[in-house]
């Protein structure tokens, strides 16, 4: 038996060949995103099956990221399927075209990383790990949290993940069940916005401003049920948002009157920036602050420190004993003996970082081009026809990254990367960008 959706026919008998069939139709384009799909009891009786065999197969897809259920509106394919991933969303750089789309820090400003590893190298040598050592390696969890507590950070357990995106993803697995939804930032990490939906939860998406998440938008998120907060401290990806002082005092007061909510901060700019941070945690029961090592080190040091309460890090340390157990002692130690010796000039990284991302925002204001910027290697332009202003900068030898890799309801706009701009490219590339954003008087007039 079979159930026909459109030009689609929904088959099976069992709920995994349900939920089989549905997902292959979203990943082959057939069933589109936003598109709804039968009540469960309709589908059941035209399948032949047991209703619960087709709630089943719903709950399957609602876990996967395939779609969501909003109670009587029924279920429908997520607008961003878990079968979609942003990272698709992307341009070829034909070559001879000038990539500043990829996101990745300026190599010139990473530290040699021989060194570093040598000496970890050579105590392994001579003290191999084994099973049962320690997950966390005592210099680097020190390190850690002497520069979490400089930094106004609440004392908690350490753990080490993966990055900042398994960071994330132990955290809100550690906490919330299928069908809970995660406030995010919008525009925000296109990498997030796919993890979200990946695990089964909803995204809700709040306006972003250059100080941070727009405190009215969140309260109203978690006001509407929304069981999480995910923020970005500093250098925020696409819009180079920071917190200050004022607007982390605001989203502070919006948490404590939501105390259930768990909230995850995540400073991938740590080391890149010179903006003070102004954390977040304390407020809520459940909290995680993660700081990884990928901008200021180099993206392949897949390695962040997390800390949070004590309920959510054991949670954490405890899946991942189950998963890959740690994240190797050989990593951590480099890791370490690179913050002990100070490898990387924070002050110098930022200053350079920010010398480009100033001059290029300076360069489009003259132009009559809006720019947004505060910190980290990004600057945000909104543009009217994002699609073209791509293309056309594409034409004239300029590769920058799609908006509709981070954005959700946000207008659109693009990305360019500064990290490893040169002066001399500054004016070239604002005018290409001003050509690009508003090739006619009426797009001028918008922007002047």
């Amino acid at each position: 038996m079979w159930f026909v959706l459109g030009e689609y026919r929904i088959s099976g008998r069992r709920a995994a060949e349900i939920s089989a069939s549905i997902e292959r139709a979203v990943g082959e384009g057939v069933l589109q995103p936003g598109e709804l799909l039968p009540p469960m009891r309709d589908l059941a009786e035209r399948l032949g099956v047991n209703p619960n065999t087709v709630a089943a197969a719903y709950r399957t897809l609602r876990e996967r990221g395939v779609i969501e259920t909003a109670g009587r509106r029924g279920s429908r394919v997520r607008p961003k399927p878990a079968t979609t991933a942003r990272e698709m969303i992307r341009v070829e750089v034909p070559p001879g075209v000038r990539d500043l789309s990829d996101g990745n820090p300026d190599p010139a400003l990473l530290p040699p990383l021989a060194g570093a590893f040598a000496a970890a190298a050579a105590r392994g040598d001579k003290e191999p790990v084994l099973y049962g050592d320690a997950p966390v390696d005592p210099e680097l969890e020190r390190l850690a949290r002497a520069g979490l507590h400089a930094d106004g950070v609440p004392e908690g357990p350490v753990a080490v993940t993966s990055g900042a995106l398994d960071a994330v993803e132990r955290v809100l697995a550690a906490h919330l069940r299928p069908g809970d939804a995660v406030v995010v930032e919008d525009p925000g990490w296109g990498s997030l916005l796919d993890l979200v939906p990946a695990l089964g939860l909803r995204t809700v998406p709040v306006a972003v401003d250059d100080e941070g998440p727009v405190p009215k938008d969140v309260r109203g998120a978690l006001e509407g049920g929304a069981r999480a907060l995910v923020v970005t401290d500093r250098a925020q990806n696409p819009t180079g948002a920071a917190l200050t002082a004022e607007r982390a005092e605001a989203l502070r007061a919006v948490l404590a009157d939501h105390p259930g909510t768990l909230l995850i901060e995540d400073d991938h700019g740590h080391h890149i920036v010179d903006l003070p941070l102004h954390p977040l945690a304390g407020v809520t029961h459940r909290w995680a602050f993660s700081r990884s090592a990928a901008k200021a080190y180099g993206p392949d040091l897949r390695l962040a420190v997390l800390t949070g309460d004590a309920l959510t890090l054991d949670r954490v340390r405890g899946r991942q004993r189950l998963g890959p157990g740690w994240v190797s002692l050989t990593l951590q130690r480099a890791v370490a003996r690179l913050w002990a010796d100070g490898a990387v000039d924070p002050a110098g990284v930022a200053a350079r970082y920010g010398e480009r991302r100033d001059a290029l925002a300076e360069a489009l204001r003259r132009r009559g081009v809006v720019a947004r910027g505060r910190s980290g290697m990004n600057l945000w332009v909104p543009v009217p026809d994002e699609t073209g202003a791509v293309a056309r900068l594409l034409h004239t030898g300029w590769a920058v990254a799609p908006g509709a890799r981070f954005r959700m309801n946000t207008p659109p706009g693009i990305r360019v990367t500064v990290s490893t701009l040169t002066d001399a490219e500054i004016e070239p590339l604002a005018e290409a960008i001003a050509a690009a954003v508003r090739p006619g008087e009426a797009d001028r007039r918008t922007y002047a």
